[in-house]
């Protein structure tokens, strides 16, 4: 790495380690639910001062569904291959119930090598597990789990104006660069063949 990318990325470490005063709360500890066959675990500020330090190498999937990706924004690097559709009904718990994606590994696959360094996210880090548990069955071994996902966990205090918000870490509370617009390099589409 030079020296002028070295003091960039350096750079951009202090300014986002300067957005942690800002947030609601961190997380030490792994819920059950973002823990990961592989191990491999990464904040949404890590992810992004990785993926800094070598995008060429360092690839991030956002398997939220397309819905999510649009509407509600997305990392401009993050390639979307959702594991999971909506499917417009709800349980008894008024939760969306959602299908999952046979397609799932054949659309990574297509994209990205086993070898890769995988950085995968969801809304807050638990889909993300899934989908790095379905590759680490497939053979990949360098796959991470944003444990705090696009949006981050909810602020669980019920005094607060913000209770139930998810404004708690996150891709886009850290200060990350997120987008409203489509790459359709990256969007999922589901004209998308499968060989």
């Amino acid at each position: 790495m030079g020296k002028k990318k070295f003091i960039i990325v350096l750079t951009v470490f202090f300014l986002l380690t300067g957005f942690a005063t800002l947030s609601f709360g961190f997380e030490t500890d792994i819920p059950e639910k973002k823990q990961t066959k592989l191990g491999l675990y990464i904040t949404a500020r890590e992810a992004y001062i990785k993926w800094l330090s070598d995008p060429g190498n360092v690839k991030i999937i956002d398997c939220r569904t397309p819905e999510e990706y649009i509407f509600i924004g997305h990392a401009p690097m993050a390639c979307n291959i959702p594991n999971e559709f909506v499917t417009h009904k709800f349980d008894e718990k008024k939760k969306p119930v959602m299908e999952p994606n046979p397609d799932y590994l054949s659309l990574v696959k297509k994209k990205f090598s086993s070898d890769d360094i995988i950085l995968i996210m969801c809304r807050s880090g638990a889909r993300s597990a899934n989908s790095v548990n379905i590759l680490e069955e497939a053979g990949f071994k360098r796959v991470y789990n944003i444990t705090d996902g696009f949006e981050g966990d909810e602020v669980k205090d019920p005094l607060s104006t913000f209770n139930g918000k998810r404004l708690r870490n996150g891709w886009k509370n850290a200060g990350n660069p997120w987008t409203y617009d489509i790459d359709t390099n990256l969007a999922y589409s589901p004209e998308a063949k499968i060989e």
